[in-house]
């Protein structure tokens, strides 16, 4: 799943090299911290949070195959 937004982010940003997805494991879910540079994350955000939502629904559907449940942080 690390790869899937990784994959993702570095599709939509204009600096891909600045693309950084860290996996963090808290309490019983798994959580990932995007990190962009700061004039791409509005790209990685969207209007009104719809890129970063369409992004999460992907990675529940994911993780609902692994029965774990996933959250997904854009760290500025």
């Amino acid at each position: 799943m690390k790869e899937l937004v990784s994959f993702i982010a570095t599709s939509l940003v204009d600096d891909r090299d600045s693309v950084q997805v860290s996996e963090v494991e808290r309490d019983d879910a798994l959580i990932y911290e995007l990190r962009v540079a700061k004039e791409d994350l509005g790209k990685v955000i969207g209007k009104q949070g719809r890129t970063a939502r369409a992004i999460r629904s992907l990675l529940a559907a994911s993780a609902g195959k692994l029965n774990r449940k996933v959250r997904l942080e854009i760290v500025d």
